[in-house]
């Protein structure tokens, strides 16, 4: 089996609380800020617009907000790739294969290309970009990721999800836009995968081997969470269904006994669910239609909490924080779990 064997994230360097970024947008509109205020975050990592000399902030342009998705998104995505080979032991000529994972702007060459001239990868290593497969994106990029892996004994395999969020806002006062606004962080995350004898030794601190994907695609829900041309702020818009918490947790228990069918394990086996930090309403959706406690997700509403949600690398930050505390046995199972547009739930079982 393929195992994970590093983890390591990356912010931008400046970081807001809700409050901070209704004051900095002079957000007077009660609905709005009742939006940002009841989101269970505190604190966000965010590349705001430059500031005008009056203190407001400008509105960037498409290409603008493409550049800086470019210029945030390698940085801290390389930050990310050397914290998780550094936890792994392993340096950057040991990468054999990048899959890079990234929704909050289009670019080509995409980031693996820019990550392997940047950091001095060997201009031979195999890549992958994934593009536009918002927060679920991260588990779809890591079962290719595993497969790979499996195929190449011994071989170092790395996938970093890189999200400029900030670089996918639009601020035209809108309900619609405001809700994104009040939600999305900026963060890099990635994982260091291998098999083998490299990936052997069962030890809690070298990660978990990745057992199995199951995924689940709600196809009359495909509009729930979309991008959409925004003609009046010449922009691209990103949409949120206010019944996505709901559409969501109702097909849950589904994909998850598709995960666990054929495996003998229950769900009370799972000694460690690791969820996209997806919103307040989304966790609590899950958490109803699974029986989980709050205890389960501590991970992922601390995530929420500090970091807002992080699209595709929101489940990796919730890992990390799971390995820091220090409590993972061998033997003890785990879920990882990603939402997104499609409307899509993708699931991993893994065993530490």
């Amino acid at each position: 089996m393929a195992r994970i064997t590093g983890v390591g994230t990356a912010t931008p360097e400046n970081s807001y609380t809700q409050q901070e970024l209704l004051d900095a947008f002079d957000i007077k509109d009660r609905r709005i800020r009742s939006v940002f205020l009841n989101s269970a975050i505190e604190r966000r990592s965010l590349t705001l617009p430059p500031q005008r000399p009056d203190g407001t902030r400008a509105q960037e342009s498409q290409g603008q907000l493409l550049a800086k998705h470019r210029a945030e998104g390698i940085a801290i995505g390389a930050q990310a790739v050397e914290a998780a080979l550094k936890r792994a032991g392993r340096e950057l000529a040991d990468v054999r294969y990048m899959t890079c994972v990234t929704t909050t702007g289009f670019m080509a060459p995409g980031f693996s290309a820019h990550l392997i001239r940047e950091m001095g990868i060997d201009t031979h290593c195999s890549r992958l970009d994934v593009v536009g497969m918002g927060c679920n994106a991260g588990l779809n990029a890591l079962n290719a990721v595993a497969g790979w892996a499996h195929a190449h004994p011994g071989e170092l395999a790395v996938m970093v999800c890189i999200e400029v969020c900030s670089a996918a806002y639009v601020f035209d006062g809108t309900m619609r836009t405001a809700v994104v606004n009040s939600l999305f962080g900026d963060g890099a995350a990635a994982i260091c995968v291998v098999s083998g004898e490299a990936a052997a030794t069962p030890r809690p601190e070298c990660g978990p081997e990745l057992l199995k994907f199951a995924s689940g695609i709600i196809p009359e829900a495909i509009g729930a969470m979309r991008y959409d041309w925004d003609d009046d702020a010449n922009l691209f818009s990103f949409f949120l269904d206010r019944d996505i918490p709901y559409v969501v947790g109702g097909r849950v228990e589904t994909v998850v006994g598709r995960l666990l069918d054929g495996t003998g394990l229950r769900r009370s086996d799972i000694g460690h669910w690791l969820v996209h930090s997806g919103g307040k309403k989304v966790v609590e959706s899950v958490m109803v239609n699974l029986g989980l406690t709050r205890y389960d997700v501590r991970h992922t509403t601390a995530v929420l909490r500090d970091y807002g949600n992080l699209s595709s690398g929101s489940f990796l930050f919730s890992y990390e924080r799971l390995l820091d505390e220090g409590l993972v046995r061998p033997g003890e199972y785990g879920v990882l779990m990603t939402m997104g547009p499609g409307s899509t739930i993708e699931t991993a079982l893994v065993r530490w």
